[in-house]
């Protein structure tokens, strides 16, 4: 019996010291479950792996890294390497063609399908980690930098940064993109380059204002996001600001630039009537925070801000008030003109209405619409005696702007466009469609009983 088991326990030893020295014979790094995972791969070094990868499209090695978690570990080490940085991040962002592409293709393209390969291969990694790396991988493309790229109205590259955070965040939850937008604004010190120019005088941070304006429209704000997304960073952008700098803030990334240096025109809708063009930014950044996407903006907020945003630098001609109102639809058109009526102001909210009058008139918009906003309007009024006063109010405004232009007409006061002649010609014709609109309503509803 004895002998028995000391024959049983050799044994085991031995069987031990056989197992022990297979491991130690094992070549470090080469851990078989590991191996496995790289299937046919495992046959080649990793030069020659990398090698490979130059053959495959940025969309090819997306889908390679959502094999496996080895490959997506080697596909991460091959971005870091030097030939994988030359070959992924591509810089020609003043040339909308990439050499050796297919006619058509765009870096645009390149950059989300990079924006997908990151976001599968750190699929794993918490987000501060994530952040970190793709900052990492991008911190030396220069134009990907607010001040990093010398002319930046010819440049695409914050386009590309725009559309492979777009990608790179799509789906993440709404904590992960705060993180996100906090990262982002922490590296590119905006706070304070935002300070300085919401607190400066109009235009004397020409540069600044034209960079942050870039930075958040093409960054931030990429074209093609959906409105939900679009909604979550102007507020991000916004919502750290008083109102009166949020209307600064809002000007410089929507309002109307130079067409010859895109710097912010400041002066553009005090000196005379604009045109939609210059207003079409505005109105629609105004619509998305009026959307139910924007969930942190009441009505009351968007009024307020549409009401400071009228005294940017200086208080606008009531026409482009007007005409702004107008492009930005017509639940916010009511709202602000709503809000008038209830706090008494029927002198303003007359001027206001007249104008409407005039850029439906200019615009070639239905007259009938202004007609049918003023009879909305009209039931706000809590006593028959406010709403005559209103109507009053009306037809009072359009017999005073009558004679004044016609007294600017007999003085002479002619440009080289002869606008005041315009002008009093766009309004008469206003007066008179507006009313025929309600001479329509008015006949209508009494042949009706």
């Amino acid at each position: 019996m004895t002998s028995s088991a000391g024959s049983s326990c050799t044994s085991a030893r031995r069987q031990k010291q056989r197992r022990s020295s297979r491991r130690s014979c094992r070549t470090p790094g080469r851990d078989p479950q590991a191996l496995s995972a790289l299937g046919d791969f495992q046959t080649l070094p990793l030069e020659i792996f990398q090698m490979v990868l130059n053959y495959l499209s940025v969309k090819d090695i997306s889908t390679l890294s959502m094999v496996s978690k080895t490959i997506s570990g080697r596909l991460i080490n091959y971005i870091s390497t030097s030939s994988g940085s030359r070959r992924l991040l591509l810089q020609d962002f003043h040339h909308s063609e990439l050499p050796g592409r297919r006619e058509g293709a765009s870096i645009l393209e390149h950059y989300r399908s990079l924006g997908l390969l990151l976001k599968r291969c750190t699929l794993l990694l918490p987000t501060r980690d994530r952040l970190k790396y793709v900052h990492k991988v991008l911190s030396g493309v220069s134009c990907f930098k607010l001040n990093g790229c010398a002319s930046p109205l010819h440049c695409l590259g914050l386009q590309c940064y725009g559309v492979f955070l777009q990608i790179l965040t799509a789906g993440w939850d709404e904590l992960e993109c705060h993180r996100v937008f906090n990262f982002l604004w922490e590296l590119g010190n905006l706070a304070r380059k935002v300070q300085t120019v919401v607190s400066s005088k109009p235009g004397s941070a020409r540069r600044l204002e034209l960079r942050i304006r870039l930075y958040c429209r093409g960054v931030l704000l990429s074209p093609g996001s959906h409105r939900s997304d679009s909604a979550f960073w102007l507020t991000r952008i916004l919502k750290p600001w008083p109102m009166v700098n949020q209307a600064r803030l809002l000007y410089i990334i929507f309002g109307p630039v130079s067409s010859r240096d895109g710097h912010v025109v400041w002066q553009k809708m005090i000196e005379g009537p604009t045109d939609e063009t210059s207003l079409k930014g505005l109105a629609d950044a105004i619509k998305l925070l009026y959307g139910t996407e924007a969930r942190e903006w009441t009505a009351d907020d968007v009024i307020s801000l549409v009401d400071e945003l009228s005294v940017v630098p200086q208080e606008w001609l009531m026409e482009n008030n007007a005409r702004l109102l107008l492009l930005s639809g017509n639940s916010i058109c009511f709202t602000f003109l709503a809000s008038k009526a209830v706090n008494g102001r029927a002198v303003e909210l007359a001027r206001l209405m007249v104008f409407m009058a005039l850029v439906c008139e200019k615009d070639l918009y239905c007259m009938d619409w202004a007609v049918k906003m003023m009879q909305k309007v009209c039931k706000v009024f809590s006593t028959p005696w406010e709403r005559n006063n209103f109507l009053q109010c009306l037809e009072n405004t359009f017999a005073h702007m009558l004679m004044d232009m016609l007294q600017a007409v007999l003085a002479g006061e002619r440009d080289e466009e002869d606008s005041s002649f315009l002008n009093l010609f766009h309004l008469v014709n206003a007066q008179a469609n507006f009313h025929k609109e309600i001479l329509y309503l008015a006949m209508g509803s009494s042949s009706s009983t």
